[in-house]
């Protein structure tokens, strides 16, 4: 564990499982989030393994384009600050965690929805960048994140302050197929646990923000 790049590892074996779960309906049914199975039969392993499977190539790629995007960065804070073991087990806990806890809210929700299902990395993702948003607000000169079709890069405050809105609101009006829920939830779970690992984040994001806006 202690020469491993977990983003890389995470990364290669999501991939891996979800092409194989696109050919092999079992394990897709299987592993899917559906709720009504979870409340019956107890198959709480699948608030984790849900996150493992993709619906789509788009699905998949975009996915895991954010994680490692914001991944390494994470990794590597939580390493120089906590030492290399403790910090690749803090970053499991932010990434697998995000994937287990946004999904709660879900199944309580579709619960007794027998036609629910919902799958993606969406939560452990949305933790993973909110992470790096606090450790890194303002980004460099010219840097930030690039969200289509706005066609230059956006502060990662302001981009966070816009996701956290979009996805309640998003959340609240269900209009579509997205699980908007999964998204603010582990942007929620990634800020509260990465301020525990590091308490001193929250000075610094703080501080970051003043001196761009002032």
């Amino acid at each position: 564990m202690l020469n491993l790049d977990v983003p890389i590892v995470l990364l290669l074996l999501t991939a891996g499982i979800s092409i194989y779960a696109w050919s092999n309906q079992d394990l897709m049914e299987s592993w899917i989030l559906n709720p009504v199975r979870v409340r019956k039969h107890g198959e709480w392993y699948r608030l984790l393994t849900s996150g493992f499977l993709h619906a789509d190539w788009m699905h998949l790629i975009f996915n895991m384009i954010a994680f490692y995007s914001f991944g390494q960065v994470v990794q590597d804070v939580l390493v120089a600050n906590s030492g290399t073991t403790t910090g690749l087990l803090q970053f499991l806990a932010i990434y697998l965690g995000g994937i287990i806890v946004s999904d709660l809210p879900t199944y309580f929700r579709h619960r007794n929805d027998p036609d629910y299902r919902s799958l993606g990395a969406s939560g452990g993702v949305a933790a993973v960048l909110f992470a790096s948003i606090l450790f890194n607000p303002v980004g460099g000169e010219g840097q930030g994140i690039i969200v289509f079709p706005i066609p230059f890069p956006i502060k990662p405050f302001i981009f966070g302050f816009l996701y956290l809105g979009y996805s309640y609101y998003m959340g609240r009006r269900r209009g579509d197929n997205i699980n908007h829920d999964a998204h603010f939830y582990g942007a929620l779970y990634g800020i509260v646990l990465t301020l525990i690992f590091l308490p001193e984040a929250a000075p610094h994001f703080w501080s970051e923000i003043q001196r761009f806006v002032f």
